[in-house]
């Protein structure tokens, strides 16, 4: 045999067996490839037939996307399913999104009903929340992203979130999930464990999370207690805003743990100096002060001569005349100047005087010798009985000499 004829018969029998390796394609088969090339709209993809095929960029996943390159990349293993095949003009079109389903609802359903975390990847920002790709379409309302309220969603593209599944439905294609279920969990969780370490008494730095109008809520270790805005300050706060802020530092003090209810008491003002102990090294007896009038009571009025301490002015007190109730004199907010005349500050308790920061009126003279004054100062009335005197004298003088003769 001719050395020609041996290269021909090798030639043929490559062929052949090129031939043989060709796969062999028909619709829905499922193939695996290599991705070659990429363009804005498709991926080329390798997979052993005669020419390349070509995953349309809708086929590549199961959230909208621009362009290709954002989902897989050059020199990747797919698993695809052949969407339609035509020899005459070489056009292979495969999908790597059906396959990806398929798997994923069978993945999703095994996560449903064993209630496990897991993760995903925010791929798009939607009308109402989020949609991650995890082989099927699924949807994060804006409710079940975080514990809190999110406005707006803009930055969460590309973020990881762990989450639970919390609806599905094969049929609809309609899968839910909730991050909102994992931090709720482990916020219970992380709750109890801190309440247990927590005791009454227990003074504690933390962070002020939010105000609403009847107090503060802030963070102690991952979980929130409260300040009743009684419990802010020793002075009246009338709305807490006016004493602290979202995110400020303070330092709080446990008054009640209620595990059962899921609830702590917290005070701010308990871990200050009380008024009556600031004012024990301010105020002494024998003071003169300026303070607002706080309560009118049928007895007397309170008022407060230093934040959180109000002393009493006794009707009796308010001024030198005679005063039947306290309205007469006084109004609430008024200010007043007042005398300290008593100071208790282990009783708090201190009595105070109005009366006796002002000078007491003159005493009126009484009316007998006031009306001798004005007789003599009359001098009518004077001459008249002067008159009437010398009259009686020269009388009585009269008859006394007859009694003598």
């Amino acid at each position: 045999m001719s050395e020609e004829t041996k290269v021909n018969e090798t030639a043929e029998t490559a062929s052949q067996e090129a031939l043989e390796n060709i796969v062999s394609l028909k619709k829905g088969d499922t193939v695996k490839g290599t991705i070659v090339k990429i363009d804005d709209n498709q991926a080329v993809v390798s997979i052993g037939y005669k020419y390349d095929g070509i995953i349309p960029v809708r086929e590549l996943t199961a959230v909208s996307v621009d362009n290709a390159a954002d989902v897989v990349e050059v020199g990747q293993e797919v698993e695809c399913k052949v969407v339609s095949i035509d020899d005459e003009k070489e056009r292979l079109v495969l999908s790597k999104r059906q396959v990806d389903s398929e798997q994923a609802w069978d993945d999703m359903q095994k996560h449903f009903e064993a209630q496990d975390v897991f993760e995903v990847t925010v791929a798009d920002v939607v009308k109402g929340g989020v949609v991650a790709d995890v082989g099927v379409r699924a949807f994060i309302p804006a409710s079940m992203v975080e514990r809190h309220f999110v406005e707006d969603f803009s930055e969460y593209k590309g973020r990881t979130l762990r989450v639970k599944v919390k609806e599905i439905d094969h049929e609809n294609n309609k899968l839910i999930l909730s991050q909102k279920d994992v931090l709720e969990a482990e916020f219970e969780a992380n709750k109890i464990r801190v309440m247990e370490g927590l005791t009454e008494g227990q003074e504690l730095e933390g962070t002020v999370q939010r105000l609403t109008q009847f107090g503060a809520f802030v963070d102690v270790g991952g979980v929130d207690g409260l300040v009743h805005v009684s419990e802010l300050a020793w002075s009246h706060v009338e709305k807490p805003s006016d004493v602290v802020s979202e995110g400020q530092k303070v330092k709080v003090k446990v008054l009640k743990v209620d595990p059962a209810n899921g609830k702590i008491s917290l005070s701010m003002k308990a871990t200050q100096p009380g008024p009556w102990e600031q004012a024990g090294n301010n105020i002494k007896t024998g003071d003169i002060l300026t303070g607002e009038v706080k309560r009118l009571v049928d007895f007397g009025a309170f008022v407060e001569v230093a934040p959180g301490v109000e002393g009493l002015v006794h009707v009796s007190q308010i001024a030198h005349r005679h005063v039947a109730t306290p309205y007469e004199v006084l109004k609430q907010g008024q200010s007043v100047q007042v005398k300290v005349l008593d100071f208790n500050p282990a009783d708090k308790r201190v009595s105070l005087s109005i009366k006796e920061t002002e000078e007491a009126p003159a005493t009126p003279a009484p009316k007998a010798e006031k009306k001798v004054k004005e007789e003599l100062n009359n001098p009518n009335v004077s001459l008249t009985n002067q008159a009437m005197s010398v009259t009686l004298a020269e009388r009585f003088g009269d008859m006394l000499n007859k009694f003598k003769n």
